[in-house]
């Protein structure tokens, strides 16, 4: 495997068009002149590019069919990339060259609810809670044959990979995650915070009302644009950026499992008996032994625990990075070259 100092360049010295041609051609990606990541210490917040994924894969994996994108060696260590709301795979289109260029297999899944993934039956709940997305990465990792791979992501990707790692260790060799550890339960969210972190949840409060559902049905581009610029109030992203992934939102189960998701959390809906006991486990706040890097953003301007707060959930091999440059929610897409080098430091745990 290539040193990260090949992979990722420093401040001062950037990739050459050669490397990343070659990179951008192993990948399948066609990228835009400006698609460079951001700096190796801070990363840099720009507007990201234009660039997209090579035609998706598809595989019936539990109870989806599963829409994912997949770069590298078919035998190089697998990676697991894995977006949240309101976001999609496009979040990490200018991480998987420089994992591809290490070597790894790259796979980038939509979630249930996003982009072509879709439930084999109609019959099946439209649930958004958390063991319910866990459970369809491993099922992805079963269909694909992966035993074991490194997994990384932020927001609701975040959380399922740190269930992935507490409940199925055997299955995640090494994690990365933004913002922590976010296993929840709806009986912990019952714990009322202080006004000020009740306002930066006003989302999740409008979702509990069927006016929010219909709201998020009729305005969902603009409701997440919106989210995008709160929480990434540094980001200078353009429109092709944001076009590009709330083409994801258009998935006619998006409405339902976000809905559901922020409902769940609050106990005004029910999950479904099937994830129970997964869910009594995680009620526990159960500690994560897999090596992992944990992430914070210096602007981050979605709802975010204290790194303090979370540290001795990982008891394996541990390390947390605070990311500086204006960098927010998006930390993946807004600086890219952190997270990869991060992504490729776990690997190495």
């Amino acid at each position: 495997m290539k040193s990260i100092e090949s992979i990722i360049p420093s401040r001062r010295h950037f990739m050459s068009a050669a490397a990343m041609a070659m990179a951008t051609v192993q990948l399948g990606l066609v990228v835009s002149a400006r698609a460079q990541p951001g700096n190796t210490q801070a990363g840099v917040a720009g507007q990201g590019s234009a660039a997209g994924f090579a035609p998706l894969k598809q595989v019936d994996a539990g109870l989806l069919r599963v829409s994912y994108a997949e770069a590298g060696p078919a035998d190089g260590p697998p990676v697991l990339l894995l977006h949240g709301w309101p976001y999609d795979i496009h979040s990490f289109v200018e991480v998987a060259p420089l994992l591809v260029q290490a070597g790894h297999r790259v796979i980038v899944p939509y979630l249930r609810g996003y982009g072509d993934t879709r439930f084999l039956s109609d019959a099946t709940v439209r649930n958004g809670q958390q063991s319910a997305v866990a459970l369809d990465m491993i099922a992805l990792m079963d269909a694909l044959r992966i035993d074991r791979a490194v997994v990384a992501g932020f927001d609701w990707g975040a959380r399922t990979a740190n269930i992935m790692a507490a409940l199925w260790p055997e299955r995640v060799q090494a994690m990365v995650s933004v913002s922590g550890y976010l296993i929840g339960s709806p009986a912990a969210n019952r714990m009322p915070l202080p006004p000020k972190a009740e306002l930066d949840w006003w989302y999740q409060f409008y979702f509990t009302t069927e006016r929010g559902q219909a709201g998020y049905e009729k305005y969902r581009r603009d409701f997440n644009r919106l989210i995008w610029q709160l929480a990434s109030p540094q980001w200078r992203f353009d429109d092709a950026t944001f076009d590009r992934s709330a083409q994801s939102f258009d998935n006619p189960d998006h409405v339902a499992i976000v809905v559901h998701n922020y409902r769940w959390r609050l106990g005004l809906a029910e999950g479904e008996a099937r994830y129970d006991a997964l869910e009594q486990r995680l009620a526990v706040a159960p500690a994560i032994a897999a090596p992992s890097i944990t992430m914070e953003s210096d602007a981050n301007g979605a709802p975010h625990p204290d790194p303090k707060l979370y540290a001795a959930k990982f008891t394996g091999r541990y390390e947390h990075r605070h990311v500086t440059g204006g960098i927010g929610h998006n930390l993946p897409q807004e600086a890219p070259q952190a997270f990869a080098r991060a992504v490729l430091d776990a690997a190495r745990f």
